[in-house]
């Protein structure tokens, strides 16, 4: 599709497919910048959140961009009833406590997106700052769209919240179409949001991918 990303390093921005070893703890950074003011209801405060995330990583369930050998972004989905995300409730009270623990959970269940069959649900992207609107983005979903095709999936999903437009529109100019939305005013003051709109994208047969290079 013609994708490029360049960024403030000496070479290409590199995709591969899973989050490097050694590497976790900056894709939860990476990820607490993007969808912490989601969850910081949830995880907060932010240096108990990041080693939470750190340590509860499917590093399977994440295409990454790299620069210099440098995580600079990841896009993670969920197949298989498995996310890049993870941590079990058990985990999530040992971590913070059973009464406030309790809480948390509760909040964490208002994010769950089960997949129908043949979906593959993507579960956010999260880019540097330093090189947001140069192309990786766009790079990290035609990386998902090739494992969801590899994988046999139908159409790709996604949930994108109203205080985001930015990110809908990425992902419109990548051909998401939006199928409904969802208001919920009553959370806008627990989450900071009041509606999510659900989009789907159609996954082309168009063989194996692989690692690729802007």
């Amino acid at each position: 599709m013609g994708l490029e990303a360049t960024g403030t390093g000496t070479g290409p921005v590199t995709l591969r497919r899973g989050v490097p070893a050694g590497a976790e703890r900056r894709a939860a950074e990476l990820y607490w910048d993007a969808f912490g003011r989601k969850l910081g209801p949830a995880l907060n405060p932010p240096d108990k959140a990041v080693p939470f995330l750190a340590a509860h990583l499917n590093t399977d369930r994440a295409v990454c961009a790299l620069l210099d050998g440098r995580l600079v972004g990841l896009a993670g989905y969920q197949l298989d009833g498995r996310a890049l995300t993870g941590g079990s409730a058990s985990a999530v009270l040992r971590a913070y406590g059973h009464l406030r623990g309790l809480h948390r959970l509760l909040i964490l269940a208002l994010f769950e997106r089960r997949p129908a069959p043949g979906q593959l649900v993507m579960d956010g992207i999260a880019v540097d700052p330093r090189l947001r609107g140069r192309g990786v983005g766009s790079l990290l979903i035609e990386e998902v769209a090739a494992v969801a095709a590899e994988r046999d999936c139908r159409e790709i999903r996604l949930d994108v919240i109203d205080v985001n437009p930015r990110a809908r529109a990425l992902y419109e100019r990548r051909g998401f179409k939006a199928v409904r939305t969802e208001h919920t005013p009553w959370l806008r003051g627990l989450l900071g949001f009041g509606a999510v709109t659900t989009m789907h994208r159609p996954v082309e047969a168009n063989g194996p991918g692989g690692t690729r290079t802007s």
